[in-house]
């Protein structure tokens, strides 16, 4: 066998064409990888563009700075993070729905203005307002209207009639 240099050359020439293509392809790949990782990541045009800059002119040691550099979360982590966040305030807050229609109604509402649902009842002795199904007015203890009372003595029990008839009289 002997040596002959030209095909030794084509062969070199060869493994140097193919390596170039597959630099070149490599190259191409990371700098639209680059291009499109940084659009889910970052709004501004400008950071767009340099981080592909970086990438394109310094190609392997570019994509390691990049990678360095780069936002922490895309966007769509972002969003999805405040939505949490919004979600867990929202918790925290505990604003007040209507039983009705779910949309949001103030604490000193009567009556939800969107569905006509009653919210409250004022009490008829002092007039704050007390949740529906509370039977005792929990600023001025006084019973709602209508409600027992248990263990009352027979005085107690007279004692808001007495009341009224003399009022009547006067």
């Amino acid at each position: 066998m002997t040596f002959d240099p030209t095909q030794l050359r084509s062969f070199f020439l060869v493994l140097a064409a193919w390596s170039g293509a597959f630099l070149a392809a490599l190259w191409l790949s990371l700098v639209i990888w680059t291009y499109r990782d940084m659009r889910a990541r970052a709004r501004d045009p400008l950071l767009r563009f340099l981080a592909v800059l970086v990438v394109a002119v310094l190609f392997l040691p570019g994509i390691v700075v990049y990678l360095i550099m780069r936002p922490q979360r895309t966007l769509e982590e972002e969003y999805q993070n405040t939505l949490e966040e919004e979600a867990l305030l929202q918790t925290i807050e505990d604003v007040p729905l209507c039983p009705g229609c779910g949309r949001r109604v103030r604490e000193d509402w009567l009556v939800c203005p969107n569905c006509h649902t009653k919210l409250k009842k004022p009490c008829h002795h002092c007039g704050k307002l007390m949740e529906l199904p509370w039977n005792l007015c929990p600023y001025c203890g006084t019973p709602a209207p209508g409600m027992r009372r248990d263990n009352l003595t027979l005085d107690e029990a007279l004692q808001p009639l007495a009341v009224s008839a003399e009022d009547d009289g006067r």
